[in-house]
């Protein structure tokens, strides 16, 4: 028998991280114990798991979730029969042509390569709840619930290289210490472990970035779920500068809004909390109006917030050498991005898989860490970077939008007018551009890939050169009122937040 198959595997927290994790490392024949914090999901349904499901674990359980293309690939080939599940539990795959402009649906045709850009979208507790029941039966993943970790077991070796040797962790009122020859940390951002590391001389660094919004998801149901609303030419998702907003079909008739808002937006932030003011912001968008009308379903929630969203980036390694062996952090433990994206979950997957073959390809400590967290920066460092690049440039648009005295300049309104002008229409108004935009944004490309593509960048071009007037029926209808109507039909004062700017 192989004695890697042997090691003693521990993975802290049950999470997507600690799921994703678990069921890679058993799928090569790896038993593994899993300590999560939380009680098991209810048996009955996912509307039981998303009605009572306690998971204090996961502040962000009950906001909108889908998992994007790139980990839809890894389930479809990896679990086809956890894909059965899912979708027999009423999560909803969700292919390209189905986001496709309506414009460009008349003349769609498909082409190899298509069936990968599939979404899969459910609310994240029936997500969680399928997956964490088809792990259960797995015969070599065992959960230890109600295991609140307290600290972790370290040592250095000969050469006085930090080691990891397990955790201690209270269950039913009692302490102990769990014994592992490998740590997995998968109890995301509120992790203490690495804190504990350093604490013990680890000297993990850190870069961070704030995404600059906070996020705002209510629920609602269909009362017929055979009779949704018809797509109109106006987008499920969209951004007016002062707030973004997305429709997230779910399971079994249910869906959510999430409205994300500047951080700077603090007469916004304040009042859209308030469910009336959630409902009446959602009926001045014409892309998810027609879905939370009265008419068409009712709300399933109150409003979850979600604020301190943070973008970071963990660094293990030094100079190519581990800071700890036999310690391996994923998901939000040791990568967190702005969930606006969607591609945490995403980020974990992939990851899990790494792990999965890093632990497989070789036995030496040293070389597991270096090849982990090597995969980790090829497979995922591009898109993080685009990602806080992205939110940087949205937080100073915001702020700039609040600035009475901010007058663009010759660059800026460049910039604005190539994205505006130039992209927006190029790619509404062109499948190929669209597919391979679409294969960037989930992750089965590299960032910007098509961006770098010299036919791609001619079409845009083409596209900009033609100008508004020619290009007008390929940019797409209002998306909803300004910011001074908006705040103002809800309330709020659209001059508080420049007043308050002027004075600082």
């Amino acid at each position: 028998m192989n004695a890697r198959l042997n090691e003693r595997i521990l993975v802290v927290g049950g999470g997507i991280a600690g799921l994703w994790t678990a069921l890679a490392l058993a799928r090569k024949g790896r038993e593994l114990t899993v300590l999560e914090r939380d009680p098991p999901p209810p048996e009955a349904s996912a509307d039981e798991a998303f009605e009572s499901w306690e998971r204090k674990g996961v502040g962000h359980l009950r906001h909108s979730h889908a998992f994007l293309a790139r980990l839809h690939i890894l389930i479809r080939d990896n679990y086809p029969d956890l894909m059965e599940e899912l979708l027999a539990a009423g999560c909803r795959e969700l292919k390209f042509a189905d986001g496709l402009p309506l414009t460009l649906q008349e003349n769609y045709k498909p082409v190899p390569g298509d069936q990968d850009m599939t979404i899969l979208t459910s609310r994240r507790t029936t997500l969680e709840f399928i997956m964490r029941r088809y792990a259960g039966r797995q015969q070599n993943i065992r959960f230890e619930t109600g295991a609140l970790v307290r600290g972790i077991l370290t040592e250095k070796d000969a050469a006085g290289q930090l080691r990891v040797t397990g955790v201690t962790a209270e269950q039913n009122g009692e302490t102990r210490d769990w014994l592992a020859d490998i740590v997995v940390d998968a109890a995301g951002k509120n992790s203490q472990m690495i804190e504990w590391l350093n604490e013990a001389g680890a000297d993990i660094t850190e870069e961070t970035e704030r995404a600059g919004i906070l996020y705002f998801t209510r629920h609602y149901r269909l009362h017929d779920p055979k009779n949704e609303p018809a797509r109109t030419k106006i987008p499920g998702a969209g951004d007016l500068g002062f707030i973004k907003y997305g429709l997230f079909p779910a399971d079994n008739g249910c869906f959510s809004i999430t409205l994300a808002v500047p951080e700077i937006e603090m007469e916004l932030r304040r009042g859209i909390v308030r469910p009336e003011n959630f409902d009446k912001i959602c009926a001045q968008l014409p892309g998810v109006a027609a879905w939370t009308a009265p008419e068409t379903s009712e709300p399933q929630s109150r409003v979850f917030g979600m604020g301190e969203l943070i973008s970071r980036w963990r660094h293990m390694t030094k100079n190519g050498e581990a800071r700890v062996l036999n310690f391996f952090p994923i998901g939000d433990s040791v990568i967190r991005t702005n969930p606006l994206y969607g591609r945490g979950c995403s980020f974990a997957g992939v990851a899990a898989e790494a792990l999965a073959e890093t632990l497989d390809s070789t036995d030496d400590a040293r070389e597991r860490a270096r090849l982990y967290h090597a995969q980790l920066a090829k497979e995922l460092r591009q898109h993080y970077d685009d990602m806080v690049k992205q939110d940087l440039a949205a937080t100073r648009r915001a702020k700039n939008a609040l600035d009475p005295n901010y007058k663009p300049g010759v660059k800026a309104r460049l910039f604005k007018s190539f994205a505006e002008d130039a992209i927006l229409p190029a790619v509404r108004g062109d499948v190929d551009l669209m597919r391979a935009f679409m294969r960037s944004f989930h992750m089965v490309d590299a960032p910007n890939t098509w961006a770098r593509d010299p036919r791609n960048v001619s079409k845009v071009l083409r596209t900009w050169a033609r100008g508004k007037k020619r290009n007008a029926g390929l940019y797409p209808p209002k998306l909803g009122p300004g910011r001074t109507e908006m705040l103002t039909s809800i309330g709020l004062s659209p001059t508080a937040d420049k007043e308050r700017m002027q004075s600082a």
